[in-house]
């Protein structure tokens, strides 16, 4: 009886999809809308007056006021300036210790706002910085798109959301805030962001701490928001070196020099500046990849290249052919495919937050393919050719199995389509809303909220979650995190495909 249940069950699943498949369209233009929205749910800081998601608040308003100073070193200052008075010692040590305070307060910085990256409730700078970069090349490349649809201010608003937090943390010269939270502790207590206690601590980097990724990410962030930060490339160029201070969440296996390669292009892309095409020609090193990704940019920068090839610039002209070189090592059909699919036909690089790869692939094919399209090209894998429409319908197809064209026949946007996630690992959506002042156990967070088997109370509306795994299997429970947790640059990266899908394009 339960062989013979399982097999009706796949059989369902199977029609549905086959249904799903036949019919064709999801409703793409709900899906881009609630995508931006997951955006807002993940902002940090004083929300503003329109504030779309009614279960969040203010959150993290003393941000940055542990920044340049230990924490063990406030509690210290603290215990001698009330033991100097306790023991009524002389008005110059008071004065002393007072000073040592006021030191501090000096030395503190304002990082209130930007955005937690995904299911915590940490700020990271590499991920937040390529969140906006692709969220504006996603505003630049679909303008029109994304202006026919009345998206365009919401998604300008969301840019401007992390651009805001950028200038801040780069207030200071050669010296960038990259980092709000102890990840440790945050790990330890599954609590809301409104409601969380635990150490706000900073890192930054400077010229004896370098960290060129991140440096060069947010040069490429601002200069892709049309806000040129001309010193933070420099210092990034002057001081080089990998910043391993957001390890082991968020360390940078593929080194620097593709964040210094894409930041280049974006501010040469903004201003034309011929110091950064040189650079491009002279110093950045290439690498033909099969993936684009937060860690992995030279997919990416190639596209980005080619138009400005197809758009005059001649010396550009070998950048096409590595453009080329990543279509070809993902793209079915090709001789020289090196992806993985699920059996679905979901694109499949590893797991944990798999659908990540999904809307980078769905994006660059998307930009790309215009591209090829806008100025009669093709791409040339070998002695075989794809059209754009080829790699067209392939960002279509990826975007329509995280929709719900899939084996399981089901969405794995929260609040969108069939049978949508209901339990994604993230803290602000699975705690009910509590009063701002009440004190959260952390050890009974997560036998209250954290392993309860029941749909969040708060819908994380838009997230894109991990995903299935690679049989299309998939699970809605809060614990299994490669499943369910949900990252910003998963949606930044869906918004430009979906926005040209909700056009009819």
């Amino acid at each position: 009886m339960r062989i013979r249940l399982t097999r009706i069950a796949t059989l369902v699943s199977i029609m549905i999809t086959v249904i799903t498949r036949c019919n064709g369209q999801h409703d793409y233009k709900d899906a881009l809308t609630k995508s931006i929205v997951f955006l807002e749910c993940q902002r940090s800081g004083k929300l503003p007056p329109n504030n779309r998601v009614p279960w969040r608040g203010d959150s993290g308003l003393e941000d940055g006021q542990l920044a340049g100073v230990s924490f063990s070193l406030v509690i210290l200052y603290i215990y001698l300036f009330f033991f100097s008075l306790l023991i009524i010692l002389t008005k110059l040590f008071s004065w002393v210790i007072c000073n040592q305070l006021r030191l501090i307060k000096k030395m503190q910085v304002d990082l209130v706002g930007g955005y937690y990256d995904a299911g915590d409730n940490v700020k990271y700078g590499l991920p937040m910085a390529f969140t906006v970069t692709t969220l504006a090349w996603g505003a630049i490349f679909y303008e029109s798109q994304l202006q026919e649809l009345g998206e365009l201010e919401n998604v300008r608003a969301a840019v401007k959301w992390g651009t805001d937090y950028f200038l801040k943390a780069a207030s200071r010269h050669n010296r960038l805030y990259v980092q709000v939270g102890d990840p440790i502790q945050d790990h330890q207590c599954w609590v809301r962001p409104e409601n969380m206690k635990t150490g706000r601590t900073v890192l930054m980097i400077d010229e004896q701490h370098p960290g060129s990724e991140i440096a060069a990410e947010t040069a490429a962030a601002m200069a892709a928001s049309s806000i040129l930060f001309r010193h933070l490339f420099k210092f990034a160029g002057q001081f080089k070196g990998t910043f391993d201070g957001e390890c082991p969440f968020y360390c940078s296996y593929s080194g620097f020099n593709d964040e210094m390669q894409w930041a280049a292009t974006w501010l040469y892309a903004a201003n034309r500046n011929q110091t950064y095409l040189k650079y491009i020609q002279e110093e950045s090193i290439d690498a033909n990849v099969g993936e684009f990704n937060w860690d992995l940019k030279y997919a990416a920068t190639q596209i980005l290249l080619t138009q400005l090839f197809f758009e005059g610039e001649p010396s550009l002209e070998e950048y096409k052919k590595m453009a080329d070189s990543y279509i070809c090592a993902v793209i079915p059909g090709s001789p020289y495919a090196q992806a993985h699919f699920t059996p679905g036909g979901l694109l499949y690089m590893r797991d944990g937050a798999n659908l990540q790869y999904a809307t980078a692939a769905s994006f660059a094919f998307s930009v790309y393919g215009d591209l090829l399209a806008k100025y009669n090209q093709q791409v040339h894998c070998g002695e075989k050719q794809f059209n754009p429409q080829d790699l067209l319908a392939f960002a279509k197809q990826q975007m329509d199995y995280i929709l719900g064209s899939n084996p399981q026949g089901r969405s794995y946007m929260v609040g969108f389509g069939n049978n949508p996630p209901t339990q994604p690992h993230h803290r602000g959506a699975s705690v009910p809303v509590l009063p701002q002042d009440t004190v959260v156990s952390c050890a009974r967070s997560f036998i209250d909220w954290f392993t309860k088997n029941a749909p969040n109370p708060n819908e994380l509306t838009g997230a894109i979650v991990g995903g299935p795994d690679r049989n299309d299997y998939f699970e809605d429970r809060r614990h299994i995190g490669n499943y369910e947790e949900p990252c910003t640059y998963v949606n930044s990266l869906a918004v430009g495909p979906l926005a040209r899908l909700a056009a009819g394009h």
